[in-house]
C-alpha cells in the first residue's frame, strides 16, 4: 500500500496549485482559500488521531453544512477513516440505529444522543479541539478497494442500509463527472445542497475539488437569494434538484438575464419533469441537464454536455459503465421496453455494510447490481426512467420508503392498517401521503397519527397529508394496490 491511493492526495494534487484562490465563498462575501481548507485538514486529522481514530475506523457526523464540516470530511480522508454522514433531521431512535450498525470510533453531533456511547462529542468541542491542533499533513496509507464512505440508503423494510463507497468509487466517477461537465478551474460553483447527501459532498464538491475551481457556499436553498447570487458572483454552474428549478422559476423577476454567466443547469436526485424543463428552457435559454445516479454508485447516466438533452431522458451511460434493462426472467428486454435497471462499472460500491447476505440478493452472478429502479433504452442507449421498484417516494431529492411510515402509523393505538404513497407535489415532486384504516370502535385522530411521525420520523418523511379510510383496495392474494391508490390520489396535493 501506499499514500498515492489516499484520496484526499489525489483532491490536494488537483488543488495545490490554487492554494492562494478562493476555495468557498460565503453569501456574505467571507473567502475560505484552498491553503486554508487544507490546513484546516491537517489540524482536524490531528484532532482525530488524539482521539484514537484511525484507518478503517468509522466516524459518524451529523452536523449542519459549513467550511469547517467539509474540512472534517477531507481530514477522515487523511487519516483513512470512513465518513459516514447523517441527515441532521433525523431523530435520536432513527440515529440510534445507525449509532448501532456502524459502531463508530467518533459521533460528532450537532446535539447529544440517547445512546450511550463515550465517544459521542459536540460539534463544538471538536472544532475548539481541531482548531488548536497543530497540522498533521501526514496520509495514511490507503488501496482503492479501501472503504471512503458509508451512505445509508432507507430499506424497503425499515431497516436503513449502509452503502460501503470506496477510494475507487469516489475517484473513478469524480474523474468522469469532471471530464463530462467540462469542468476548469475557471468555473464558479453555486452549491446549496446538503452535504450529507452524496449530491451535495461526493458529486458537487468532488467536482470542484478536483477542477480547483470556486465554490459558493450557500447553507439553504432560497430561490430569490440564488437568483441574485448568480449575477453576483459570476457564477457558471448549477447542481440542485427538480425542486430548485420549479422554485427558481415560481419567482417572477428570474430570467435570462440573470443566467448571463452561467454554462450548465445540473438536475438530479429526483425526475425532472417535461413541461419544467421546457418551461425553463423558454424563460432562460437554458437547457438544463438532467442525469440519473444512486447513492450505492454515484452518477450512472448523463444528458450530454455537447448534444441534446432530451426533456424527460437521463441521457446515457458514463464512461466505463455499463447498463442493462432486463425483464422478469432476468433477460435484456429490445429498446423501448420497459425493465428493470441494472449496471456495472467502477462506480458501484463494495457492498451493504455488514450484510452480506443483502449484498449477494442485489448483484447478479457477472456482477450486474440490480438497482430496482425501472427504466427504458432508445435504440441508441439513451435512457429514461420510468418507474420504480418498491414503491420508493422521492419527494424534494430525498429518498423516503413508504415502509418506514407504515410501522410509524401501525403501531399507533387503533391503527388497524396503513398504505403510503407518494402524490404529485408541485414544489417537491411527490410527497408521501398516509391512507390509514382503524380498528373496530377506535377513535384515533388525525392529529395523533401526525404527532407520531413527527415524533419517529425526519420531517421530510412526514406525510403531507393523512387521510383515515374505510378500506383499502386489495388484489387476489390480499395485497394493498399501490398503483390504484396513486391513481385515486394524484390530485390530492396540487
Amino acid at each position: 500500500m501506499n499514500a498515492d491511493a489516499n484520496l484526499y492526495a489525489l483532491l490536494r494534487a488537483k488543488f495545490q496549485d490554487r492554494f492562494d484562490a478562493p476555495c468557498f465563498i460565503a453569501p456574505d462575501g467571507a473567502e475560505t482559500t484552498y491553503s486554508r481548507i487544507d490546513a484546516l485538514s491537517a489540524q482536524f486529522a490531528a484532532a482525530l488521531r488524539a482521539r484514537g481514530v484511525g484507518a478503517g475506523d468509522r466516524v459518524i457526523v451529523q452536523i449542519g453544512k459549513s467550511t469547517l464540516a467539509v474540512a472534517l470530511y477531507l481530514a477522515c480522508l487523511r487519516v483513512g477513516a470512513i465518513y459516514a454522514p447523517l441527515n441532521t433531521a433525523y431523530t435520536e431512535a432513527e440515529t440510534a440505529y445507525f449509532l448501532a450498525d456502524a459502531e463508530p470510533a467518533l459521533f460528532i453531533a450537532e446535539r447529544t444522543s440517547a445512546a450511550p456511547l463515550p465517544v459521542e462529542i459536540l460539534q463544538t468541542t471538536f472544532w475548539m479541539e481541531g482548531l488548536k491542533a497543530a497540522p498533521d499533513h501526514a496520509l495514511a496509507p490507503r488501496v482503492r478497494d479501501d472503504v471512503a464512505a458509508i451512505v445509508y440508503t432507507s430499506g424497503t423494510t425499515g431497516r436503513s442500509k449502509g452503502a460501503m463507497l470506496t477510494i475507487g468509487n469516489l475517484i473513478s466517477n469524480a474523474e468522469t463527472l469532471v471530464s463530462l461537465w467540462g469542468f476548469t478551474s475557471k468555473d464558479v460553483l453555486l452549491h446549496a445542497l446538503p452535504i450529507f447527501h452524496v449530491h451535495g459532498l461526493f458529486v458537487a464538491l468532488h467536482c470542484a475539488f478536483l477542477s480547483a475551481c470556486t465554490t459558493i457556499f450557500m447553507p439553504v436553498f432560497v430561490a430569490e437569494a440564488v437568483r441574485l447570487d448568480l449575477r453576483r458572483w459570476d457564477v457558471t454552474v448549477l447542481m440542485g434538484v427538480p425542486t430548485f428549478y420549479t422554485r427558481l422559476l415560481a419567482v417572477p423577476a428570474f430570467n435570462a438575464e440573470d443566467c448571463a454567466t452561467m454554462r450548465l443547469f445540473i438536475s438530479g436526485s429526483a425526475p425532472l419533469l417535461a413541461e419544467t424543463h421546457r418551461a425553463f428552457e423558454a424563460r432562460t435559454g437554458h437547457r438544463i441537464l438532467e442525469r440519473y445516479g444512486m447513492s450505492e454508485a454515484g452518477m450512472i447516466t448523463s444528458n450530454p454536455l455537447d448534444g441534446a438533452r432530451t426533456p424527460g431522458t437521463v441521457g446515457y451511460p458514463l464512461p466505463g459503465v455499463s447498463l442493462r434493462i432486463v425483464g422478469d426472467d432476468g433477460a435484456t428486454v429490445p429498446p423501448g421496453e420497459p425493465g428493470v435497471i441494472e449496471i456495472k462499472g467502477p462506480n458501484v460500491f463494495k457492498g451493504y455494510w455488514r450484510m452480506p447476505e443483502k449484498t449477494a440478493q442485489e448483484f447478479r452472478d457477472d456482477g450486474y447490481f440490480i438497482t430496482g429502479d425501472i427504466g427504458v433504452a432508445a435504440a441508441d442507449g439513451r435512457v429514461s426512467i420510468v418507474g420504480r421498484a418498491k414503491d420508493l417516494i422521492i419527494s424534494g431529492g430525498y429518498n423516503i420508503y413508504p415502509k418506514e411510515i407504515e410501522d410509524v402509523l401501525d403501531a399507533v393505538e387503533g391503527v388497524a392498517e396503513s398504505a403510503v404513497i407518494g402524490a404529485p407535489h408541485a414544489d417537491f415532486g411527490e410527497a408521501p401521503v398516509a391512507l390509514v384504516t382503524l380498528r373496530p370502535g377506535a377513535t384515533t385522530s388525525v392529529e395523533a397519527l401526525a404527532a407520531a411521525a413527527a415524533e419517529k420520523l425526519a420531517r421530510f418523511k412526514h406525510p403531507r397529508r393523512i387521510l383515515i379510510v374505510d378500506g383499502l383496495p386489495r388484489n387476489a392474494m390480499g395485497k394493498v394496490q399501490k398503483a390504484a391508490l396513486r391513481e385515486r390520489y394524484r390530485d390530492l396535493l396540487r
